[in-house]
This record gives C-alpha cells, sequence and structure tokens, in this order.
C-alpha cells in the first residue's frame, strides 16, 4: 500500500543526505541526555536548571546532548529551536540531535512530504508557533500552492540551516546516542537515517544483542529506564509536562526531571 507522501507523488527520501555521525570521547565527562521536548519550552528550561546544579559538584567537561523532537505538538517549537540555537548553560557544550519530526518538517519545505502529512504528524502547533494559522491560510488563498508558498517564505532561514545541521547519531565507546534506536544486527555505520529516526520494533524486539548502550527517545514511556541495553527517556512531555534527562558520570547513570521527585 502507498503511503500518502507517496499517493502525492512525493518521496521523502529523494534527495535527502546523509545526516552526519559524531564520534565522542566522553571519558571524564558529564553527558546529560535530554528526552523530545515537542515544543514544551518552559519544559526544557526548567530541566536546565536542574541539570545545572546538578552538575555544581561534578569536576570536568559538561555536556548536553538533545535526542531530537523539538518541535510540533506542544506550544512554543519555534522559540524551542531559537533557545537550542542560543549557548548552552553556562559550563556547558550541547549537541543537538535530529528528530523524525525535524526531518518531516525539513521534507515538507523541500517539496518531498505533503503539508497534509506533516499535519498528521503535529504540524499545526509549529505553524501557529510561526505565526502561520492554517486554517485561516486556507480560507484565504483557497489553493494549496499558495499556502505552501505563504508557509515556506514564514519559516526563518536560520532556523532551516539550523535543522539541516543536526547529526543523526554520537557514538561514545560503550554508548549511542540516537533519536529513535538502531538495528541491532548491523553495524553502526550501516545504520540508515530512516532507521536511526523512525524504529520502533525492529529496534525493541529484536533478539540480536546489543554492543553498546543505545539512549534514545521517538517511543513515549511513563517512566524512563533501561531493558536489554535500551534506555528510553521519551516520557512523553507535551501530555505528560514531564521532561526527562539521562546522566551518565563514570559509567554511572541517574535520571533527572523538570518535575524533581
Amino acid at each position: 500500500m502507498k503511503t500518502l507522501a507517496g499517493f502525492f507523488g512525493l518521496d521523502r527520501n529523494a534527495s535527502r543526505e546523509r545526516r552526519m555521525r559524531l564520534r565522542l570521547d566522553i571519558a571524564g565527562t558529564a553527558v546529560y541526555a535530554i528526552g523530545d521536548v515537542h515544543g514544551c519550552l518552559s519544559e526544557l528550561v526548567a530541566l536546565e536548571r536542574e541539570i545545572t546544579a546538578d552538575a555544581v559538584a561534578l569536576p570536568g567537561r559538561k555536556l548536553i546532548i538533545m535526542l531530537g523532537d523539538y518541535i510540533d505538538r506542544g506550544p512554543e517549537p519555534c522559540q524551542v529551536i531559537e533557545h537550542l540555537m542560543a549557548p548552552p548553560p553556562e559550563g556547558f557544550e550541547r549537541v543537538c540531535l535530529t528528530g523524525n519530526h525535524e526531518v518531516a518538517m525539513l521534507d515538507y519545505l523541500d517539496g518531498r512530504l505533503s503539508l497534509l502529512d506533516w499535519m498528521l504528524m503535529g504540524a499545526q502547533a509549529t505553524l501557529l508557533s510561526y505565526g502561520i494559522d492554517h486554517d485561516r491560510l486556507g480560507q484565504v488563498h483557497q489553493s494549496s500552492r499558495r499556502v505552501d508558498e505563504a508557509v515556506r517564505s514564514a519559516i526563518p532561514a536560520s532556523h532551516v540551516a539550523f535543522l539541516r545541521s543536526l547529526p543523526i547519531m554520537v557514538e561514545a565507546e560503550r554508548y549511542v546516542f540516537v533519536h529513535a534506536g538502531i538495528r541491532p544486527e548491523l553495524e553502526l555505520d550501516q545504520q540508515s537515517d530512516d532507521d536511526l529516526i523512525y524504529i520502533r520494533s525492529a529496534f525493541y524486539e529484536s533478539p540480536h544483542p546489543l554492543t553498546k548502550y543505545v539512549v534514545h527517545g521517538h517511543t513515549p514511556v511513563l517512566d524512563a529506564g533501561m531493558q536489554r541495553g535500551r534506555i528510553n527517556i521519551d516520557t512523553g512531555c507535551f501530555y505528560s509536562g514531564r521532561l526527562t534527562s539521562l546522566r551518565i558520570f563514570r559509567d554511572k547513570g541517574s535520571y533527572l526531571s523538570n518535575r524533581p521527585g
């Protein structure tokens, strides 16, 4: 069966460049991975305060790794992107990975995905955060082409450039940080971009053992936790109000939240 994108003659993979994959040495580094934000700026700022307070007692380098899905669904996607484009908290470095929602937004802007497909993923909230009333646009223009032109012209070029620049994976000696997961039976350099941002059952249900801990989001869970080397920290912030971070320091993990306790 064709997808909606295929039905409308759009191809998500057409001319899409392979995303960067980073290798980092995190020995002696306090790493804070943050799950799916989905437009929840106040929760992200609150979690950063918890992280900053937690890191005071820790020596050495501090690194925040964002796991993608900054836009759609929640109230302030545009403002979340602005926040992530600004410097990280003082004393920290920050790496922002791409999620499937950022890729979908770019696929729409580049004409590989219909606005209908993107809207089904929660894009209404993103459009509103950029000052775009989709329903009103449809009434004014009564032409999908004109609506697309208006939407695309309203997204700042700096935001588009930021989204295009995002790497898709961070690999460390014992950890992999990625939005959705991996195919355990494949080497990391053989993973497709689509699997890294969309995969679910083939990651969770595979009997193949993992060679590294995989820190990921994408599939909301009630509480962050680890199952067979898979560490899911997406606690569904846009509906739960709870944004979660995993701290890894000296090979030990602990969880922080914007809602302590």
